[in-house]
């Protein structure tokens, strides 16, 4: 199994930030406060905009894989990534952002240079507040209310599998293995995802010194991303855990709509304390 734990960081600052004191200085008025939550993965961009939802989801621009700027979790064209979220700003926030805000997502285990590189391009969007987000915090906002108990995340993606360890919704220790969907030959069985998911949580397991990773499985791990969405996949991590697994409900958005609901509650901070997710360092 692969493991990855530091980000890499290419490409330059390619966009001007066009704040809203910019949209001042043009004399145009205030609008109501917009909002735009951005889950930036390998196989696309799905975002989720205040007001209207779900707007984009899966491949955008980079449906080939020799243009595409996300690999294995990681951005490594900024230049593309930050045209292709420009154009998104645009479409979704208008002209005058003052007011707005934006949260990325990253991988729970990106390193410091690639969640350097998505504040800059977070920032490069000229909302009034950018924030970038782990993703498996973002995940857990739609598993329930943090004080229910430790929660463990299954994050199976197209090029990157993670497994995190939320307490009191604060990531407290994860594992990533460089293998996803995309690896596997078509129609073929799931083993390697699987497995990878399987020998995370048995490592997160053995070093569980305060019985969160138990109290955790007793309650079932949350599985997302488009792995979730496969039976072979589910029921064999079942059948190998020996324990009932949770699917988050539509599970290829669950990053997206967690990030939105901590948009919200940035938003509407009257509101926050009914939001479960927020940002996290890893111990």
């Amino acid at each position: 199994m692969r493991t990855s734990r530091d980000g890499r960081r290419r490409g330059r600052p390619v966009l001007r930030r066009q704040g809203p004191q910019a949209a001042r200085a043009a004399g145009r008025p205030h609008g109501p406060a917009k909002g735009l939550a951005i889950d930036l993965g390998s196989s696309g961009i799905r975002a989720w905009v205040t007001g209207q939802g779900l707007v984009t989801d899966g491949p955008a621009g980079w449906e080939h894989g020799t243009t595409r700027p996300v690999r294995r979790g990681r951005i490594v064209d900024a230049e593309t990534c930050a045209g292709l979220l420009g154009h998104l700003a645009d479409t979704a926030l208008g002209a005058d952002r003052a007011g707005s805000v934006v949260v990325l997502s990253h991988p729970v285990l990106a390193g410091p240079e690639h969640r350097a590189t998505a504040r800059e391009l977070a920032a490069s969007l000229g909302a009034s507040r950018a924030v970038v987000l782990n993703s498996a915090s973002a995940a857990a906002g739609c598993a329930g209310d943090p004080a229910d108990g430790p929660v463990l995340v299954v994050d199976m993606g197209a090029e990157l599998t993670e497994v995190a360890l939320l307490v009191d919704g604060t990531v407290v220790d994860a594992r990533q293995a460089d293998a996803g969907l995309s690896d596997l030959d078509p129609g073929s069985a799931p083993a390697e995802v699987v497995g990878n998911v399987v020998d995370m949580i048995t490592s997160m397991w053995r070093e569980d010194r305060h019985g969160a990773v138990r109290g955790a499985l007793r309650r079932g791990p949350v599985l997302t991303g488009g792995g979730a969405l496969r039976r072979d996949v589910t029921d064999r991590i079942t059948g190998r855990l020996g324990l009932p697994v949770r699917i988050a409900s539509d599970p290829s958005t669950a990053v997206v709509r967690g990030a939105a609901l901590f948009l919200d509650s940035v938003l509407c901070p009257a509101a926050a304390g009914a939001v479960s997710v927020r940002p996290a360092r890893l111990r």
